[in-house]
């Protein structure tokens, strides 16, 4: 019988027409997989073959706006999910309402009999978008996590616990979904079976076939299982889903290309990541039109068909666009690639290139008036503390050659050593990220707000821009929510305190008067935070109106043994009713 290896995982569920969603698996042998739903809604779809293992993306049709319906999913017509002994409860596809989430759409009133009665306006649905970044694996069942409780295992559990409890419509995970560099005991176990770790990259992974224990681990733990079986989720890569500042400059590119076992790492990388993630970005219309899903399924064997794309993608980022946009109803999101895409040539450094950010800008000014709220989704935050926005710029310059060549040898040892490669590495980014929200968020048809959704920096908080020209009219803030499930080092909590801090401001702009540095065209400042610890950051979005919560773990009285709880630490409206 065929086994269901990995997932279900319910990717895109159409936040506009809510007719189709979906839905992908892994499984230990070729199958046709099919999701039936109560209601009647179906899909099904041959799996496709990488590297020895078998998916499949299953388009579902024919969903019911406005329902949640539970779904099965059948391999070969034999029932696989949920499994007969399932503690949890139903998987189900929820299907917004027909134009929900958008402002003024209301149901007819009923006609009044009695002048004196008015009939209350129905309210206006909310969207609810979590995120966060950089989540290690749960650690195994009995065993002691030496990072606390995993966010996105808590919020499984108390979903579970309670049918009732407001869940998320949508989940974004922005960044380190796996870690590539940084492998627990039990995969660094795995490894030693296959090869070798005295010789590099150590207990790093190495192929696509290493790559798969990651994900394994990271997905299959049940609690989790049942959430991304449950709740649509988005993602994007950061740095260690390949490794540790991965395109950092020119000169480290070429540097790892010298590595023997470097190139087979990329390719799995970015292979692998396309298999688990990128597609399930993608809309069935967008689905339909790939031309490297439509070969890879057309193949008996797609492996070396990805490989080749891999390859294409390492040699030319500006090949091949990793960056999507979600519509839900009135809210959009752009989810930008901040990794692949970069120009790292000294003295042309962007952190998009040309088609990139010309992509990002149409996308952006798309449907003017159309929009209540525009999410920009991107790893690296581009609002960081001053002080480390500042000795980005200053070593960028110094990098550059401003300098002369010794400031620039120590630039680069200096960039890599203390990881300076967030917007603020890359000025001319930076500015033109401002001006496209600047163009976006003026006018009289601005969406109500602008938010830039990030991870990466292991702590959480709310930073808002005031803009030397004239403010926009949109509100503009920075969200930033990391880790989901990992370390927070001592070092990491004073240095972005100080980072914040007046004196810290200071610090900085001594750094860039060194390196010549103008100016940027926005000041900004920290109006939440700094959070530390695993959490997630969740948006409501009602109509115009936006408010924002973050909840964190904490361990329930009774230590570790006792479980886990999600609690709500900071709570505000970024844009009242």
């Amino acid at each position: 019988m065929t086994g269901l290896r990995l997932g279900p995982l319910l990717r895109y569920v159409d936040g506009e027409s809510a007719g189709t969603a979906t839905i992908w698996v892994e499984t230990d042998r070729p199958c046709t997989a099919e999701v039936r739903c109560e209601g009647g809604a179906y899909g099904s779809s041959r799996t496709f073959l990488i590297a020895g293992h078998h998916y499949a993306l299953i388009p579902v049709t024919g969903l019911t706006p406005g329902t949640a319906v539970a779904y099965e999913v059948l391999l070969d017509e034999v029932r696989v999910w949920p499994p007969e002994d399932s503690p949890f409860p139903p998987s189900v596809i929820r299907s917004p309402a027909a134009h929900s989430f958008s402002e003024g759409t209301r149901t007819p009133a009923p006609e009044l009999t009695a002048p004196e009665l008015t009939a209350p306006e129905p309210p206006t649905p909310a969207l609810r978008v979590s995120f966060g970044s950089c989540r290690w694996a749960s650690a195994p069942v009995g065993e002691p996590d030496p990072v606390g409780p995993d966010a996105l295992h808590t919020l499984a559990a108390t979903l579970a616990a309670d049918p009732e409890a407001v869940r998320p419509d949508v989940l974004l995970l922005l960044g380190d979904q796996v870690y590539a560099d940084e492998t627990s005991k039990a995969t660094r176990r795995q490894l030693a079976d296959r090869r070798d770790l005295s010789e590099p990259p150590g207990a790093e992974v190495t192929d696509y076939e290493e790559y798969t224990l990651l994900y394994d681990e990271s997905w299959s733990d049940p609690q989790v299982r049942w959430l991304l079986s449950t709740v649509p989720s988005c993602m994007i890569f950061d740095d260690h889903d390949v490794i540790d500042d991965w395109n950092t400059s020119a000169s480290w590119v070429a540097e790892m290309r010298t590595e023997p076992w470097w190139r087979e790492r990329i390719l799995s990388g970015l292979m692998s990541y396309w298999v688990y993630q990128h597609l399930g970005n993608l809309s069935p219309a967008e689905l339909a039109t790939d031309k490297l899903y439509a070969a890879v399924r057309a193949e008996p064997d797609g492996t070396d068909r990805l490989r080749e794309f891999a390859a294409e993608a390492d040699a030319d980022p500006a090949g091949v666009r990793w960056s999507y946009r979600r519509d839900f109803g009135r809210t959009r999101l752009l989810m930008v690639d901040s990794r692949a895409a970069r120009v790292l040539a000294e003295g042309r450094r962007e952190m998009l290139d040309a088609e990139e950010a010309r992509w990002v800008r149409d996308q952006a000014l798309t449907d003017p008036g159309a929009r209540d709220h525009l999410l920009i989704g991107t790893s690296l935050p581009w609002l960081l503390p001053p002080l480390v926005h500042d000795a980005e710029s200053w070593n960028a310059a110094l990098a550059g050659g401003v300098r002369g060549p010794r400031w620039a040898r120590f630039g680069e040892k200096l960039r890599r050593a203390a990881d300076l490669e967030h917007w603020a590495a890359f000025p001319t980014s930076f500015e033109k990220l401002a001006g496209l929200i600047a163009e976006v968020g003026d006018g009289p048809e601005a969406p109500a707000t602008v938010c830039v959704l990030s991870g990466d920096v292991h702590h959480a908080y709310v930073a808002e821009p005031v803009w030397r020209t004239g403010q926009p009219r949109s509100r503009v803030v920075q969200l930033t929510c990391s880790p989901v499930h990992n370390s927070i080092p001592l070092s990491i909590r004073l240095g972005f305190r100080f980072g914040w801090s007046g004196v810290g401001r200071r610090v900085g702009r001594a750094f860039a008067r060194h390196g010549r540095v103008d100016a940027p065209s926005v000041t900004w400042g920290k109006t939440g935070g700094p959070w530390f610890g695993n959490q997630l950051m969740t948006l409501t979005l009602r109509g115009r109106a936006a408010r924002l919560s973050l909840a964190q773990v904490r361990t329930r009285d009774g230590g570790p043994g006792a479980g886990a709880r999600l609690v709500t630490v900071d709570e505000r409206d970024v844009a009242p009713e």
